[in-house]
């Protein structure tokens, strides 16, 4: 397990889900803690809302391309690439699973599953690490330096 896989595990373990998880890491590597953001990821976990329809991993993606190319005031836009960024990782994220919906990915069927069987686990750590990889170099590859947001 590599270092990334390992953090994902230790903060599953403290009760994260697989969005905050994601987030988590990102402002781990800026040094930043925003627990409001991360209050606020826990509706998307599980498929939004635990519906286990728009996975979580992918919505986590998405909030971290934010953080660094969206709209964060009044008097500023988002930057050019995020759209595209989004696009690129979205396609990517629906031919790597074949779908963007947890039940379809992981094959959960209720809350309780998830929290207790290990093979679901298992899933959602690799596609999180795998998603997190793709994250850091879909922003390198468009100039922005991960770890550091001005």
């Amino acid at each position: 397990m590599d270092n990334s896989g390992f953090q994902m595990f230790r903060l599953k373990n403290l009760g994260y889900c697989c969005t905050q998880i994601l987030l988590k890491m990102a402002l781990d590597e800026e040094k930043q803690e925003n627990q409001d953001l991360l209050r606020a990821a826990n509706g998307l976990c599980m498929g939004i809302g635990s519906s286990q329809k728009i996975c979580g991993v992918l919505t986590g993606g998405i909030m971290i391309l934010g953080l660094y190319a969206g709209k964060g005031n009044d008097k500023e836009f988002a930057d050019p690439k995020y759209s595209q960024m989004v696009d690129e990782f979205t396609d990517w994220f629906e031919s790597m699973y074949e779908s963007t919906e947890c039940r379809d990915i992981i094959g959960v069927c209720t809350v309780t599953d998830y929290l207790t069987n290990q093979e679901y686990l298992m899933k959602c750590g690799d596609l999180m690490v795998r998603s997190y990889d793709k994250i850091v170099e879909l922003l390198e590859s468009n100039d922005f330096s991960f770890g550091t947001r001005e």
